[in-house]
């Protein structure tokens, strides 16, 4: 039986070297069906994973107040911009000392500067460092972590010490060689002294999450005095189940702080990460469609083409047919020849789809700084698809094949 099976791939690969040319051709169109279902799906994923895991680590327990909401309408035709008034501090001071939900831990922070020159004996860095002032809670809400010294606590923060945790390229870059814990750097012409470092979290759509530098909010708030800073609330709950009951109990001291009567709408927006995410998954998945939509379309173009193709196989080998039967060849036999021949060619273009797919999907995470990973299931799709497409494509062909007159096969010209 494997004898068999081994035979008639040899002559499936003997044939496909006597029509290399339209061979070729048709791994080619059924390759880019299988390119554009592997490729597109590669670049969602690798977007997925990027933006899934940068919400995801702002914790499955926390939520934000901000400006906006994340799919808030601003403009458009015929209508109004909605303009929400910015966090002030004042909003952010009386939101502390209101909210009092059991088991919940508010930060707040404001960025006080993307721009910012970070100064170290006689080094320094160009000038994109972003810094922000945060409260004793922003790095446990954010997700983030302190792989060494310390965070910044309460201490710091109602002491107005002037301490800062850098993110992990510093140890890289201005301290390279050399534990920055302890050591005095300056912003501005004021000096910090570094209290720990963060674990790395890479960057996202060119922004670099691993160059910035935290300071205690009021430090921050002497530092950088521009007009209309905007705060952002981050409120992170012990239990999950208490998700709900927290964010209606911010709502309603938000509102109370902005001073809104109960006719009047929300100027200010409440996020969760898993709302994002969800949402985000919602939009890719017309992404994904599309993928389908166009791989269908190209195979079933190549599925012709491969069909065609095996038709000229059968007529140009009718003779090498009609002699096969002759020598007792049974029609079970001629028949999968001509299938196996036909799936041979499949998984060549399934192969070189898969490639191509994969090598976009890379290219793409590089070029955005996204986080790939491997598609497995729409390789294995890519694979089972060709499969499908073969013996749908072969299976005509290699029935006329099986069908062919002995006779009338060894006096075909």
């Amino acid at each position: 039986m494997f004898g068999l099976f081994r035979e008639n791939v040899r002559i499936a690969l003997d044939s496909i070297r006597s029509q290399l040319l339209r061979t070729i051709l048709t791994i080619v169109i059924m390759g880019i069906g299988i390119w554009a279902l592997v490729g597109i799906l590669s670049a969602v994923k690798a977007l997925e994973n990027t933006i899934s895991s940068d919400f995801a680590s702002m914790g499955a327990n926390t939520f934000n107040i901000q400006r906006y909401d994340f799919n808030v309408q601003r403009g458009g035709s015929g209508e109004r911009e909605k303009i929400n008034p910015v966090i002030s501090y004042d909003n952010i001071r009386e939101f502390q000392e209101r909210y009092e939900f059991p088991y919940a831990r508010t930060s707040v922070s404001f960025r006080g500067t993307s721009r910012a020159e970070i100064k170290y004996e006689s080094e320094k860095t160009d000038p994109d460092i972003q810094v922000y002032g945060v409260n004793e809670h922003y790095i446990e809400n954010t997700g983030s972590e302190v792989t060494r010294g310390r965070e910044i606590n309460l201490f710091d923060v109602q002491n107005n010490n002037k301490v800062c945790v850098l993110g992990s390229d510093f140890e890289s870059g201005l301290f390279e060689g050399a534990n920055p814990v302890g050591k005095t750097i300056s912003i501005r012409g004021v000096k910090f002294k570094v209290i720990g470092i963060l674990k790395s979290k890479g960057s996202t759509f060119g922004n670099n999450q691993d160059l910035k530098v935290l300071i205690p909010i009021q430090v921050a708030r002497s530092l950088f005095t521009q007009p209309n800073i905007n705060y952002t609330i981050s409120i992170k709950v012990d239990d999950k189940e208490m998700m709900a009951g927290a964010q209606d109990d911010a709502i309603v001291t938000f509102r109370n702080v902005r001073k809104l009567s109960p006719v009047e709408e929300n100027n200010f927006g409440l996020e969760r990460s898993d709302d994002l995410i969800n949402r985000i998954g919602s939009i890719t998945e017309y992404l994904e469609w599309a993928a389908w939509i166009i791989s269908i379309i190209t195979i079933l173009g190549s599925s012709i083409a491969l069909m065609n193709i095996m038709l000229v196989s059968v007529t140009e080998r009718t003779r090498e047919i009609g002699v096969r039967k002759a020598l007792g060849a049974k029609r079970s036999t001629i028949s999968t020849q001509f299938f196996i021949e036909t799936i041979v060619i499949g998984q060549f273009g399934s192969i070189l789809g898969i490639i191509l797919g994969v090598a976009t999907g890379i290219i793409f995470a590089s070029i955005f700084s996204f986080k790939f990973s491997l598609p497995i299931g729409a390789m294995i799709w890519a694979t089972i698809i060709t499969f499908l497409v073969a013996i749908i494509a072969g299976s005509y062909p290699a029935r006329k094949a099986a069908k062919l007159d002995p006779i009338e096969s060894l006096r075909y010209e």
